[in-house]
């Protein structure tokens, strides 16, 4: 029992560091968000008929004013993220754009971003043609192609395009968004700080 606590007691110690899990989230989001929105910025006519288009886009009402909030709220969160301003608040809309992501784009594709079958939660029939299709695919590369070095940086699979990433992103952002930015590296503590709040 002596030694239960005396362990305890030095993992406790470790959250002198606890700043270093918001921190790390930030620096892995807004480089996610930076690239979205920037591919939005650079392609903003594409992005707006995408989302306005029923056939093959989203169908949404409004799609210059969507397409116009989405890009800037990726943008916007990307350095907001980065520098540590306004986390909590940023992290509301773009928890809101990783459900949209989740489910108007994502969805029917089940869960994962790669195919397998074999760890299916939803909509497991689109994995399993999936599979079929990589097999089938590896197998018309291997006749027809240079297998070794197509495959010298990594497998050849069915990208799925579920909605793993944007459910995991939005994760990430709910830890955020009670967490906040965390202590000493980021703006929103020296902002609470010099105010007499008690920094997050």
């Amino acid at each position: 029992m002596q030694l239960f606590i005396a362990a305890q007691h030095l993992l406790d110690k470790t959250r002198a560091f606890d700043f270093l899990a918001p921190l790390a989230l930030r620096l892995y989001l807004a480089p996610v968000f930076w690239l979205a929105g920037m591919n939005k910025v650079n392609n903003f006519d594409g992005t707006v008929n995408w989302f306005g288009n029923p056939e093959w886009g989203l169908g949404l009402p409004f799609p210059w004013l969507m397409a116009f909030l989405a890009t800037a709220t990726e943008v916007l969160g990307a350095i907001a993220l980065l520098i540590g301003l306004a986390v909590r608040w940023l992290a509301i809309p773009l928890m809101a754009t990783m459900l949209v992501a989740a489910f108007a784009v994502h969805w029917e594709h089940g869960w994962q971003t790669i195919a397998d079958p074999m760890f299916c939660l939803f909509n497991c029939e689109d994995a399993q043609e999936a599979a079929k299709r990589a097999e089938r695919g590896r197998a018309i590369l291997k006749e027809h192609g240079d297998y070794e070095w197509l495959t010298a940086q990594g497998k050849f699979v069915i990208l799925n395009n579920g909605i793993q990433m944007a459910a995991t992103y939005f994760i990430m952002l709910l830890s955020l968004f009670f967490t906040g930015a965390g202590r000493y590296l980021s703006v929103d503590y020296w902002v609470a700080r010099g105010a007499g709040r008690q920094a997050v």
